[in-house]
């Protein structure tokens, strides 16, 4: 079996393909966060958070359909840091006896149970938090559109901007799709995520534009899978240790980080392929040719008259 090195598999003949993939993802992504909504956590709609400490470790899913059945509605139920100790967010409007209330409830059944805390996170502050970040998101994707056109060419930056709105677009999907809690560190992991693809995506597009200086020849599709395959081995390395990290994280971090886990694992993967598929193969339409960034041999001889 050849290393991955010598590999020469051919990326942008499978394109279309790859296009077609991504479209599907990008249309039950936004249709899930059309119609079916992101489920927002206590951080954006407010509501009320009880910290309560169990005498041994209880139940989650017991606690949860114990309070959904009291009445309660919207009940998030979490571990926060021991198995003991547990989180429970009330989307609801803040009483000031709704922590006695929880308690006595979670003490029916003959458990150990004591109060440690609760309190309310007003929906003034949740609206502030979402614009806020949202605003902050867009700032990152500006920025990064700006600096890849420094950097390399206006052509670079526009297929690095849409491969970043791909992977951000299909994280955001699977957490509308799947109803899970979206709160600010989910946020935080989508940012991550924009930074992580970036670093793959500017490491293809430096072979590529490397590539196209050096190579003699003016086919695109030929120069981009020479490109790609020469990345292939450390894009695979790297994103395969962080999955190894990340899937340790989801399977042993406990509840209050799964789904900060899970987004970045889900964002790792789709920017991985988007790193290898879609980043390249935008270029193609895009119309990136020699000429972006080798001035032909016209231009070289009016800026050499030029000079005194």
């Amino acid at each position: 079996m050849k290393p991955l090195s010598q590999l020469r598999i051919d990326f942008m003949g499978r394109r279309n393909l790859a296009f077609v993939v991504s479209a599907v993802m990008l249309i039950v992504s936004i249709g899930a966060v059309l119609f079916q909504q992101l489920n927002l956590g206590l951080d954006f709609t407010g509501g009320t958070l009880v910290e309560v400490r169990y005498g041994a470790a209880p139940s989650l899913d017991a606690i949860r359909q114990l309070l959904e059945n009291s009445g309660f509605q919207d009940v998030s139920v979490q571990t926060f840091g021991a198995s003991t100790e547990v989180l429970i967010r009330l989307q609801q409007a803040f009483d000031g006896d709704v922590g006695n209330e929880v308690v006595n409830l979670l003490r029916a059944n003959g458990d150990s149970v004591n109060l440690v805390r609760a309190e309310f996170v007003g929906a003034q502050v949740g609206d502030q938090l979402r614009d806020q970040s949202g605003l902050g998101l867009l700032v990152a994707l500006g920025v990064v559109m700006l600096y890849v056109a420094f950097r390399f060419q206006y052509k670079f930056a526009l297929g690095a901007l849409l491969a970043l709105l791909h992977d951000v677009i299909i994280v955001v999907g699977v957490f509308a799709l799947f109803q899970l809690d979206f709160d600010l560190t989910v946020l935080a992991a989508i940012l991550a995520v924009i930074g992580y693809s970036l670093n793959d995506t500017i490491v293809v597009y430096d072979r590529i534009r490397e590539t196209i200086r050096t190579s003699r020849i003016d086919d695109m599709p030929q120069i981009f899978n020479e490109a790609i395959n020469a990345t292939l081995s450390r894009t695979l390395a790297t994103s395969g240790t962080t999955v190894l990290v990340l899937l340790a994280l989801l399977l042993l971090g406990g509840d209050m980080i799964e789904n900060f886990a899970i987004a970045l694992l889900v964002g790792i993967v789709v920017g991985t392929f988007s790193s290898i598929y879609i980043s390249g193969a935008l270029l193609i339409p895009l119309k990136l040719s020699r000429e972006d960034l080798i001035p032909t041999k016209k231009e070289v001889d009016e800026e050499e008259e030029e000079l005194p």
